[in-house]
Parts: C-alpha cells; sequence; structure tokens
C-alpha cells in the first residue's frame, strides 16, 4: 500500500465494507498497473483465484500477476498454495470461453518457495498425454506470455543402413525347399522385435543424439526410424530381441538426459526472473552470469555454503559467498553482486 500511494489508500477507505465478492478493485495508483485487486484474506485460495480470473476477463484485462496468496501472515504451506492456485489456473484454462486474458504471472519473493511452484506444475503434466500442447506448456505459457515460435528445426534424417542376407536353398523336391524357406522365415519372425518409443523429447534431439543413434544402428544391427513429424514423436527400433532392448535402454537414458537438461534450464529461467547475479565487466559495469552458474550461486548461498567454483571470461574463480569476493588461482580478487529482482530494487 505505501508503493501503491495515498490515492489508492483512499479509494480502499471509501470502498470499505462495500465487497461482495470477497475484493476490492481500485486504480493502481503508483505501481505500473492500471488496477489492483485487493483480496479479503479467507484461506480459499483456489476459490480467490477462480474469481479474480473469471473478473479479469471479464472486464477484458490481458494480463493479472498473483502473490503467493497466504504464505505470509496467513501461515499457509506453500506446497498447497502452489496445488491451489495453479488447480485454480488449470480449470481457467480449460473453458474455451475465456478471450481476453493471455498472461498470468504468479510472483515469488521467496526462491524457497520456487521449488514447490515447479513441482506443483511438473505434477500436473500427464507423462502418457499425446496432446500437441501439454497442461505443463499451456501453464508455461499463461505464466510468461506465449513465446513466438522459434525458428523451426531442419529435420534430422538417420540413414538406414540395413545389410541383406539371401539364402539360396537346394534341395531333392520343391516340396524341401518350400519347407526349408517357411523354417527359415519362421526362425527369423520369432527372433525379430520391435518396439517403439514416443516422447516429446525426442523432438530436442540434435546431431549429438542422431550421432549416437546412427552408431548403435551399424553396431546393434537394428534398424531405427525417427518419426519426429507425429505428436508426440516416435522412435521405431526392429532388431533381433536382445539388440532392440539393449538400444532402447540407450535411447530412453538419451531421453532422460534431455530432460533433465531442460528441467535445469526452466528453474534456471524461474530463478533468474528472481535473482541476478553479476561479475564486474568493462568500464566499470556489471555483467550477469549465465542462468544456470545464477543458479548454482543462488542454490549454494541458500544452503550456506562458504565457497563456490565458478569459471569467469573462462578463468577458474573461487567465489567466497559470505565476501562476495572471487579468487583466481594467481590470487587475483574481484568483486561480485547480487542482485534482487523485487519490487524495492
Amino acid at each position: 500500500m505505501d508503493a501503491a500511494g495515498s490515492q489508492v489508500v483512499e479509494e480502499c477507505a471509501q470502498y470499505a465494507g462495500q465487497y461482495q465478492s470477497g475484493f476490492v478493485t481500485t486504480q493502481g495508483g503508483n505501481l505500473l498497473c492500471s488496477k489492483i485487486i485487493h483480496l479479503i484474506t479467507d484461506n480459499q485460495v483456489k476459490s480467490q483465484v477462480s474469481k479474480v480470473l473469471h473478473e479479469c476477463e471479464q472486464r477484458m484485462y490481458k494480463s493479472v500477476a498473483f502473490p503467493a496468496i497466504g504464505t505470509g501472515q496467513a501461515g499457509q504451506s506453500p506446497a498447497k498454495v502452489a496445488d491451489e492456485m495453479l488447480g485454480a489456473i488449470m480449470e481457467f484454462a480449460r473453458q474455451k470461453s475465456v478471450q481476453h486474458l493471455q498472461t498470468i504471472k504468479i510472483v515469488v519473493f521467496q526462491t524457497n518457495m520456487l521449488t514447490d511452484f515447479y513441482e506443483s506444475m511438473k505434477n500436473r503434466e500427464d507423462p502418457d498425454s499425446s496432446t500437441t500442447e501439454t497442461w505443463l506448456s499451456m501453464l508455461k505459457s499463461f505464466f510468461w506470455g506465449k513465446k513466438q515460435s522459434p525458428e523451426k528445426k531442419k529435420p534430422m534424417i538417420l540413414e538406414k543402413k540395413v545389410d541383406l542376407v539371401t539364402f539360396q536353398i537346394c534341395g531333392e523336391s520343391q516340396e524341401n525347399v518350400d519347407e526349408t524357406e517357411s523354417w527359415i522365415k519362421n526362425l527369423i519372425l520369432k527372433e525379430q522385435f520391435e518396439n517403439t518409443i514416443s516422447d516429446e523429447a525426442i523432438e530436442s534431439f540434435d546431431e549429438r543424439q542422431m550421432d549416437i543413434l546412427a552408431d548403435l544402428q551399424r553396431r546393434k544391427q537394428v534398424t531405427i526410424q525417427l518419426e519426429n513429424k507425429l505428436s508426440p514423436p516416435q522412435i521405431k527400433i526392429s532388431g533381433i530381441s536382445r539388440d532392440v532392448c539393449f538400444v532402447s535402454v540407450e535411447v530412453q537414458k538419451m531421453i532422460k538426459r534431455i530432460k533433465s537438461t531442460e528441467e535445469e534450464q526452466s528453474k534456471a529461467e524461474l530463478l533468474y526472473n528472481l535473482v541476478e547475479w553479476r561479475y564486474p565487466g568493462s568500464n566499470d559495469s556489471f555483467v550477469p552470469f549465465d542462468k544456470l552458474t545464477n543458479m548454482q550461486l543462488e542454490h549454494a548461498k541458500i544452503a550456506k555454503k562458504p565457497y563456490l567454483n565458478v569459471k569467469i571470461n573462462k578463468k577458474k574463480y573461487k567465489v567466497d559467498l559470505n565476501t562476495l569476493q572471487a579468487h583466481d588461482d594467481q590470487g587475483k580478487t574481484i568483486s561480485i553482486q547480487r542482485v534482487s529482482k523485487d519490487e524495492g530494487k
């Protein structure tokens, strides 16, 4: 209220006791928004968020930002609040009548709560879903707005290399030849196996993963088909059962590594919106660390670690997290900064 200014305080006093839906709407005052919706706390977080979202849609607002409702003086569990807020947003997003509200943000100032909200988002994604846009991606588009689609990747093509084997069958009669041919075919079919792996992460395969697939195909004498135009994309592996099983396990490991990397990048992006670590640049300016290093520094500080090794301009530095001094191997010392990106900055 202090940041909003006296005009908003006076407007709240004017509307005191007139709320019917559990909230009062005032002008934005000195804040960088057109309206402020003041909630009357009742610990029913999901209901309150739902009412505000419908109010915004009815008034044709394009965006809205929520704090982590109830996690302050009300003392509610951050995990419970995350589930209720995201539950309300998901139900709202399902409604086909939504036309105006495009961006929903949840502003979390306490970095330790980020995990609760991230895990709640992650738990709502159906791992077996084959829909084009999963609920997780839908929630992300509501939180940060719909981003323009990046330039489409050039489709990756895996060259098929199958060594053909020719059987020449000779026998005393056509009947013996036919029986032998049938026996060979049945033997081949008995040993043949096909496995299909479907996962959104396959779309992120780059040249490194394609090289690994080509190497597996060559070494294990299997056929690997990449169907990246399907949703979700698929990898079909066919060959002798033991080889198919081996290659399938390796592909699953590749997918797991990609998902782990993307998850780390997503967490780093969330944290970067709250805290920025910087090192000295040129002309007395400071340069932000890359987002993964930024996350490592913040996590180390939260864990109360005394030191963390980082790279600055390709040189190794040991950062003292208490003094915010970084020392290299030659004894050079530089100062780094930690800047909080909240309303008070």
